[in-house]
């Protein structure tokens, strides 16, 4: 439990080699390199929410979370690809001292700038825009085109086969990148985190033995977020757009990208009631209503999450302790340094961290 008597809230991410996991107060990434050595990186994080209190507020907390995960995400992404880079020309000059040639010095590896940064996730977002809105709509019009019935905004009809279209385009996707070995590892971590985040919903302490065997789908996840965001689209946008304006006097074409940017500030308000939704799925995981409503999210999650190794639920646990850590510090009065620090192996980071004692085991918790 937090300070003030409140369910700790923990989330996670899924990272190249690694996981990131998040508390109130702290945001760890842990990563393992391909030479084996595990690097550890925390900080104290603060949420926009302690600086605006109304962004804690029902249906605005969920905009927020969503851009806070992406900036942390690409962050932590960041950083896992610097250190897997950095890990793969350690080994390779490993390979050579083996072999007895001789080792060039490694160029030092330069972190990615806050613009950098700011960049990819900008690129993200129109990537995600391009694909996501812009293409089922025109997809959805083309609809109407081949069977000879035109679709119009204002019809229920075209925003039920607008989701479908986005539902379709979004499995496929993730179904194309999931052959791929690297993401098939990342979607491993995924079911890592996963199952560390169900053991500590258990209160269970955080070892393998606990959390080994838990399943890999949870009714908090991103994905899970994802589709509940589509299929409330098909709601807010079937009640909203009859009473928007016609525009009769603009080209069809043009007509139809004002419609596209009317939805993009409307996705604000679905992102809050989806939040919500996906909340309240995590807390009364058994009300059946709520259980069909992330329905489709679970099943999306046969693809996203994949049986993770021991070795990747290590560094799953370890990112959550380092989380509980910090937590456990400041309930204590103690204010933590942030940290960057490398381990030959799994014990030997636990150990420096503390006892099972020194840590939260458990408690009820929210995947942001």
């Amino acid at each position: 439990m937090s300070q003030n008597n409140e369910p700790l809230r923990v989330g996670g991410q899924a990272i190249i080699e690694g996981v990131m996991m998040r508390s109130p107060n702290s945001m760890a990434i842990v990563c393992r390199k391909p030479t084996g050595e595990i690097v550890l990186k925390e900080d104290r994080w603060v949420s926009l929410a302690q600086r605006l209190k109304f962004l804690r507020w029902p249906f605005f907390r969920g905009t927020m979370v969503l851009i806070e995960a992406m900036w942390n995400g690409v962050s932590a992404l960041s950083f896992s690809a610097q250190t897997f880079s950095a890990g793969e020309v350690e080994l390779e000059a490993q390979k050579k001292e083996e072999a007895g040639e001789q080792v060039d010095p490694a160029e030092e590896e330069k972190p990615l700038t806050k613009f950098a940064i700011s960049m990819t996730i900008l690129f993200s977002l129109a990537f995600a825009i391009a694909l996501f809105v812009v293409l089922p709509h025109a997809a959805t019009i083309g609809v109407g085109w081949l069977v000879g019935y035109e679709l119009t905004v204002d019809m229920v009809l075209f925003h039920a086969v607008d989701g479908v279209i986005k539902i379709l385009i979004f499995l496929a996707y993730i179904w194309a990148i999931s052959f791929m070995p690297d993401i098939k590892r990342v979607f491993q971590y995924h079911g890592a985190e996963h199952k560390t985040i169900f053991a500590f919903d258990d209160g269970k302490e955080l070892t393998l033995e606990n959390v080994r065997p838990y399943k890999t789908f949870h009714p908090r996840c991103g994905t899970s977020f994802i589709v509940v965001v589509i299929l409330s689209s098909i709601l807010l946008f079937s009640l909203a757009f009859p009473f928007m304006p016609k525009f009769p006097e603009l080209h069809p074409v043009l007509k139809h990208l004002v419609y596209i940017l009317i939805k993009l500030p409307m996705l604000i308000p679905i992102a809050g009631v989806s939040y919500e939704l996906i909340r309240l799925a995590g807390k009364y995981q058994r009300n059946p209503l709520l259980r069909l409503a992330v329905l489709p999210g679970l099943w999306t999650q046969r693809i996203t999450t994949k049986p993770p190794t021991n070795e990747m639920l290590e560094i799953a646990i370890l990112s959550l302790k380092k989380c509980l850590w910090r937590e456990k510090a400041l309930q204590d009065g103690h204010q933590a340094e942030s940290s960057e620090t490398s381990y030959e192996n799994f014990d030997a980071a636990v150990a420096e961290l503390g006892r099972p004692e020194d840590f939260f085991v458990g408690g009820s918790c929210d995947v942001q």
